[in-house]
């Protein structure tokens, strides 16, 4: 039996290249994606873009400003949207209610792009993202107490053109190397937990909650990984179990739905330096992306039931 460093090396170095490979696939989108969005806000076409969907918004009792919040999140990440919710007057519950819009809806380039390639159609997720916040809106408009006070606005410094760009190549330079250290640490972390058996056992322990979610427990550990580091961080992971076929597409399918929901719950931490309670920006979303998995397989049961699998029967000659 190989010693214990051969293995762990050899998990490395099967790992790397792939990990490699998917964070160029991973930049050559979201580069150009973060350049357009920085230029879009700049040059304050995003305010225009979303004043159509105001309206909107003041039906399901918040301000208007807020189609700009939700509108900036589907471009971009949640680190946005904090910086731009903290520049806005909202009290802290239309805060709430627009971070859990935001967590389900952000960043819709890459994600979908990437639920795409683990097997569901990019067009559903998209609606399924979009009228999940505003479910997700409605319910929480209608559940939550009154909560008094305000959010304290910041007062924005705005930049010159070339100190935008400037800016943007800092943050780009940065993203990138982060991207590439947590990409490879995934990648590697997953190949060590296979090697050594710990994937299995992770799996059962994780097994009781994921069907109570209505997933198969062998999606656990994609699910922990969606769950921690989110869509876009987890993509290589998911798109290698794709690819090596360690996914069946209906189990795939089922996980993105919960994942489009409710993914990346270590986000909502970043709204507590706000003041928002946390409780209320994870739990919600885990229910509604239940919810919508078990809807997800009721179709599937239709589906199998009105087109049953053709049995072909051998003839002999």
């Amino acid at each position: 039996m190989a010693s214990y460093s051969t293995r762990v090396w050899g998990c490395v170095k099967k790992a790397l290249p792939v990990a490699i490979k998917t964070s160029v696939w991973f930049l050559k989108i979201m580069l150009p994606v973060s350049l357009f969005v920085t230029l879009l806000s700049y040059f304050n076409i995003l305010p225009y873009i979303s004043s159509f969907a105001s309206p909107l918004f003041t039906l399901i009792g918040l301000p208007g400003d807020a189609a700009l919040v939700f509108v900036t999140s589907i471009f971009t990440n949640i680190y946005t949207v904090i910086a731009l919710l903290s520049t806005l007057d909202f009290s802290v519950r239309e805060s709430l209610i627009m971070a859990t819009m935001c967590l389900i809806s952000h960043n819709f380039v890459v994600e979908t792009i990437v639920l795409q390639k683990t097997g569901s159609s990019a067009v559903w997720m998209v609606i399924l993202r979009v009228l999940g916040s505003f479910v997700a809106a409605i319910g929480l408009n209608w559940l939550l107490p009154e909560m008094n006070g305000k959010m304290m606005a910041e007062t924005v410094t705005s930049l010159g053109f070339w100190e935008t760009m400037l800016h943007w190549l800092e943050s780009s330079v940065m993203l990138g190397l982060k991207i590439v250290l947590v990409i490879s640490g995934l990648m590697i972390l997953q190949r060590l937990l296979e090697e050594f058996g710990i994937l299995k056992i992770l799996s059962a322990m994780l097994s009781p909650l994921m069907r109570l979610f209505g997933l198969n427990p062998d999606v656990a550990f994609l699910w922990l990984v969606g769950n921690t580091v989110g869509l876009a961080y987890g993509s290589a992971i998911m798109m290698d179990y794709a690819k090596m076929g360690k996914l069946v597409h209906k189990e795939a399918d089922l996980l993105n739905h919960h994942l489009a929901i409710s993914h990346s719950q270590l986000d909502p931490l970043l709204f507590v330096v706000m003041g928002l309670p946390v409780g209320w920006l994870i739990f919600p979303r885990v229910v509604l992306a239940m919810l919508v998995v078990w809807v997800r397989r009721g179709v599937y049961l239709l589906q199998a039931h009105i087109h049953p699998p053709v049995k072909v029967e051998n003839i002999s000659l």
